[in-house]
């Protein structure tokens, strides 16, 4: 079951998010397509960390993480994180580490600062419930989003379907 359950979630596309925190004055983080949002009163968002990533206990015990939705241009970002590890993942010229909360990327399509509300076991993984705090868009027209899917990067082509 576990190589079907693992085919099956690889035909699901997702959004290839940066998941963010500082541990002291230091950034950490990971990759995560397992972010959705959770409500709009008050601004919420979901997202699944596993127990043994790096970055899972240093957003239990700082209260904050930070959601950079990447774009297909920024897939060096995915490169960084897996090639690297701790604060090394982080191109400073890259990066809004002034923001003391957690790191947002720059340029990101969305960047969000949000606080830990709440969170749940989800076997693996928890399931950390994020109160947004802030919220930064950049230019409409770079809005675009890179994917996960079938165990590879895309990006999405839209098309105007007429009614």
């Amino acid at each position: 079951m576990d190589k079907q359950f693992k085919e099956a979630m690889g035909r699901f596309a997702g959004a290839v998010n940066a998941i963010t925190a500082f541990d002291g004055d230091q950034p950490v983080g990971l990759i995560a397509t397992a972010v959705c949002s959770l409500s709009a009163e008050p601004p919420s968002v979901i997202v699944c960390v596993n127990k043994t990533a790096s970055a899972h206990d240093v957003m239990l015990n700082s209260g904050y993480f930070g959601v950079s939705l990447l774009a297909p241009q920024q897939a060096h970002v995915v490169s960084q994180f897996t090639q690297n590890k701790g604060s090394d993942r982080f191109l400073k010229d890259c990066w809004d580490l002034d923001n003391r909360k957690a790191p947002v990327l720059k340029d990101a399509p969305v960047g969000l600062t949000c606080k830990v509300g709440n969170c749940f076991d989800g076997y693996s993984h928890t399931i950390f419930v994020g109160i947004i705090e802030s919220i930064s868009l950049c230019d409409p027209d770079l809005s675009q989003c890179l994917l996960w899917k079938g165990r590879g990067l895309h990006h999405a082509v839209e098309y105007n379907v007429a009614s």
